[in-house]
């Protein structure tokens, strides 16, 4: 198959990516709108970072005046998965796909481009990872230019009904997983749990450092109570 027709292909499959990142950026755009931070601030954050979790918690410490040890904690405890997920799209790259690529094309392995790209019977190519994660890059990007433009300029109210998109997209990554597990279930209660003490009884701990306590303290008592089993070889 021609590079074109690769490409084009890659761009095709971002095409659904990016319309379900428009309406979720839009959430963030507002929301980083409501905390102060600018129209260009916010547009470069959501093109330089690709990461909605990552991105929410982040101006939330921007917002706090945070430290950059705390951002960097958090950032790294939200974003770890990506890493993962790079490691294991990396079974099924072409050989064309050189360190330079590889490089570059991390800055878009989210979980939505992994779970497409994992999917593919076809090695994956540079052209192909290129057409989609630019696709879904501009969809990522629009949508917190239109919702950090908006929020400037909607009323307070409605503002905030619109914020409430970002976190509905937390709630559906989340309820699926723990429809079927219940150590999921358990780590998410016990994450909301330690939140609201951090939030009400623990005043003195910042935002960010309520997130990588709460993350992690939910995620070993999971680990613990609930091991994931290694599948026997037949």
């Amino acid at each position: 198959m021609k590079k074109n027709a690769i490409l084009l292909s890659g761009m095709k499959d971002g095409i659904p990516i990016a319309l379900g990142y428009l309406s979720v950026s839009f959430g963030f755009g507002i929301t980083a709108a409501g905390l102060g931070i600018s129209v260009l601030h916010a547009f470069i954050i959501s093109l330089t970072n690709l990461t909605s979790a990552g991105q929410a918690q982040g101006v939330s410490i921007i917002a706090a005046n945070g430290s950059l040890m705390e951002m960097a904690l958090v950032q790294f405890i939200i974003n770890i998965r990506y890493a993962l997920m790079a490691i294991s799209l990396s079974q099924n790259l072409d050989k064309s796909f050189t360190l330079r690529h590889r490089l570059i094309a991390s800055y878009g392995i989210t979980d939505e481009i992994f779970a497409v790209c994992a999917t593919r019977k076809e090695p994956i190519t540079p052209t192909y990872m290129y057409g989609i994660i630019a696709v879904s890059a501009a969809g990522w990007t629009l949508g917190t230019l239109l919702g950090a433009s908006a929020g400037e300029i909607l009323p307070v109210n409605l503002t905030a009904a619109l914020g409430i998109m970002l976190y509905g997209m937390f709630i559906a990554i989340i309820l699926p997983p723990a429809k079927k597990s219940l150590g999921v279930l358990l780590v998410i209660i016990l994450s909301a749990a330690f939140s609201t003490v951090c939030k009400y009884l623990l005043p003195f701990i910042s935002g960010g450092f309520a997130v990588i306590i709460c993350g992690i303290t939910a995620a070993l008592i999971g680990a613990l109570l609930f091991p994931v089993k290694e599948e026997k070889e037949p």
